[in-house]
């Protein structure tokens, strides 16, 4: 028996693929952040403005990629955009920098095709 449950670990192992390099992360980050930027750019330079869901969406997306989680207290009282921006960020609490960044690639070029 112990036989068999050497040969089904080393079978899963071997499906692994292996581990990016430090260089190969660190080249993949640098592009993952140009297209960011480049993305950002685009999105300001955009032929019409997009509805406010959408707005949101960016919003949220470019502040989770650049600062993380939503910090501080809810916007309250008669601030209904700035509530609304808090409750969007908030809704990414825990999406990694680099989902956020490719969310909102995705997005802007979304816009870009309409």
């Amino acid at each position: 028996m112990a036989a068999t449950s050497k040969k089904g670990a080393a079978a899963g192992s071997a499906a692994k693929p292996a581990p990016a390099t430090k260089k190969q992360a660190s080249a993949a980050d640098a592009d993952l952040k140009s297209r960011f930027e480049a993305a950002a750019a685009a999105a300001k330079q955009g032929k019409r403005r997009p509805d406010n869901a959408t707005m949101l969406k960016l919003y949220s997306y470019y502040k989770q990629a650049t600062e993380g989680d939503v910090r501080g207290d809810r916007p309250g009282g008669l601030d209904f955009v700035g509530g609304a921006k808090y409750d969007a960020w908030a809704k990414l609490k825990g999406v990694t920098r680099d989902e956020a960044m490719t969310a909102y690639i995705k997005q802007v070029e979304r816009l870009n095709r309409e």
